[in-house]
């Protein structure tokens, strides 16, 4: 069993190892290959838990998935709906797994936007929008697994 501090050490190092990745503009991603919306519900007071589901629009089609991740930076609860663009996916089989989440944004009533990369070890990367509502701030990482809706 993995102790807290091997946990902690494995998920810096993971987020070292996709940080630079994230920090790219969208133009250096190339072009778009794709599109994503996502709905989910969030909260935390320092750790973080999220679920939701959304939509992956890639080459004409649309996929119905699902979306959950536990993380560090947040305090507060907030509903959040996130829109953007997916790069470096080939094909569809790619898109479901893992992602490193960060993020930054803030919610106080219906007020709240943000931004969110996430990348996973298949070089997909999602640069997305987010709109928040509720009491939250949130400036921090999480760890995401993306599914598709069976």
């Amino acid at each position: 069993m993995m102790t807290i501090r091997q946990t902690a050490v494995s998920f810096a190092a993971f987020l070292a190892w996709a940080s630079p990745a994230l920090g790219q503009s969208s133009r250096s991603l190339g072009p778009s290959t794709g599109s994503v919306r996502i709905e989910q519900v969030q909260a935390g007071f320092i750790a973080s838990g999220e679920a939701g589901g959304g939509t992956l629009r890639f080459r004409g089609r649309s996929y119905p998935i699902t979306v959950g991740g536990l993380g560090i930076g947040s305090i507060g609860a907030s509903r959040t709906v996130a829109s953007g663009s997916v790069y470096g996916l080939r094909n569809v089989s790619d898109f479901a797994g893992a992602y490193v989440q960060l993020k930054e944004g803030w919610a106080v009533g219906d007020q709240g936007r943000g931004t969110v990369w996430l990348r996973n070890d298949k070089g997909v990367t999602l640069n997305l929008a987010t709109r928040r509502q509720g009491l939250q701030l949130s400036l921090g990482a999480d760890g995401v697994l993306i599914g598709f809706k069976r």
